[in-house]
């Protein structure tokens, strides 16, 4: 079986073409700058070769005909016909009460464009992705893998917000979760880890600690969520690249006193303006933010301690929510790449008898790795995230 994974933003289509049988990556890569001003740039690679050249893309269905062109090239792509193409995956954000990757039909897309209140910025390209796919493969199945899905066995007391709980009711408020494609796959992983191997997988308890430009960490018992740290929005919890993660809710009301700030503006500042980016007035990229701090910026110095004290933070709460946490996962970009940040992290969680294999930490960049010693209560991990293979692993369990 091979499988088409689409993951459309606002002015981007990133894909991946996986064969099922190996789970091998047969093509890669994005269409950017969709609809903007001027050409697109398209980047694929595919049998070792890398490709990179302007297109004309002026919609996500231009772009997409891209892809499909590049794919069947005669003689150059992975694939002779369109045929192959058993089906498409898509990454949807917010599945709102959908809690399972569902089949594509009108009913889930009207849930899909009724949940863009919720996810403005990724249901619609979604959309747009999954009718495009529809048009220019009719017949192959299309599957949505929503984002906020791997969160629905959350126990109530986790997922409701102390509002009036008539108000929580009427307008679809609470706790969905996001990054839920990630920690699925790094649950999957991890429960698979030879250091586990005397446990029983219903009992173990994880915490994985998705780390990129978006954070979040979610703790899981036997495989299943029962807690995260983003809520109704991506907004909430660790400290992000651009976003503030957990404030005070009343702070908004008083910026809009006292700056004269409007909802819009609020709701910028937040979202884009804050986490590493306004902390430092430097980057939002991590990278830029270490170098910073090594040259002694007090600022980066300050963000990176507040980036790190968040995570120890809900680390703490989830272990003892749970009763006990039987290993703790770094993935994504800073989780996976980053020594420096995995090693604060770890040397703030002493109290809970971890002990960090500083050699293995300092050579694990972006591959599976235990960094934790022998002598550790805690097994701490890297496992690499891939969200593509997930989305394609759910896309063959919905058809099968």
């Amino acid at each position: 079986m091979k499988v088409l994974v689409i993951n459309c933003g606002s002015s981007s289509l990133k894909f991946q073409l996986i064969d099922m049988q190996n789970k091998s990556v047969l093509a890669r890569g994005l269409v950017d700058r969709i609809g903007v001003q001027g050409s697109s740039l398209f980047k694929v690679a595919f049998n070792g070769d890398k490709e990179e050249r302007e297109v004309r893309a002026g919609n996500h269905q231009k772009a997409l005909e891209t892809v499909i062109q590049c794919l069947t090239a005669p003689g150059k792509g992975p694939l002779t016909s369109l045929n192959e193409i058993d089906a498409v995956g898509h990454r949807v954000l917010h599945g709102g009460k959908v809690y399972q990757s569902a089949l594509i039909d009108e009913k889930i897309k009207r849930i899909i464009e009724d949940c863009s209140i919720m996810g403005p910025l990724h249901n619609p390209p979604a959309l747009m992705g999954i009718n495009a796919a529809e048009k220019l493969l009719p017949g192959v199945p299309q599957v949505a893998v929503f984002d906020t899905a791997f969160f629905h066995t959350m126990p109530e007391k986790a997922y409701t917000y102390a509002l009036p709980y008539e108000i929580c009711k009427s307008y679809g408020i609470r706790r969905y979760g996001f990054h839920g494609t990630s920690h699925r796959y790094v649950v999957r992983h991890a429960l698979q880890l030879p250091e586990l191997a005397d446990k029983e997988k219903k009992d173990i308890s994880l915490i994985t600690c998705h780390l990129g430009n978006g954070c979040s960490i979610t703790a899981s018992v036997g495989g299943q969520a029962v807690d995260t740290s983003m809520g109704f929005t991506p907004l909430e919890g660790l400290v992000m690249g651009t976003r503030c993660g957990d404030i005070d809710p009343a702070i908004v009301p008083f910026l809009q006193k006292n700056a004269g700030m409007d909802p819009e503006e609020i709701d910028t500042l937040m979202n884009k303006k804050s986490g590493l980016l306004g902390l430092t007035g430097i980057s939002s990229d991590m990278r830029d933010i270490e170098e910073a701090a090594e040259r002694g910026e007090e600022r980066a110095v300050l963000a990176l301690d507040i980036f790190c004290y968040r995570i120890i933070k809900y680390i703490g709460a989830y272990t003892f929510a749970m009763g006990r946490v039987d290993a703790i996962c770094f993935t994504a970009g800073i989780g996976e790449n980053s020594p420096t940040i995995r090693k604060r992290i770890c040397n703030g969680l002493n109290g809970l008898g971890v002990e960090l294999d500083e050699q293995a930490n300092a050579a694990a960049f972006g591959c599976e790795a235990v960094i934790s010693s022998p002598a550790s209560k805690v097994l701490m991990a890297v496992v690499p995230t891939d969200e593509e293979l997930m989305i394609a692993m759910e896309t063959r369990e919905v058809i099968a």
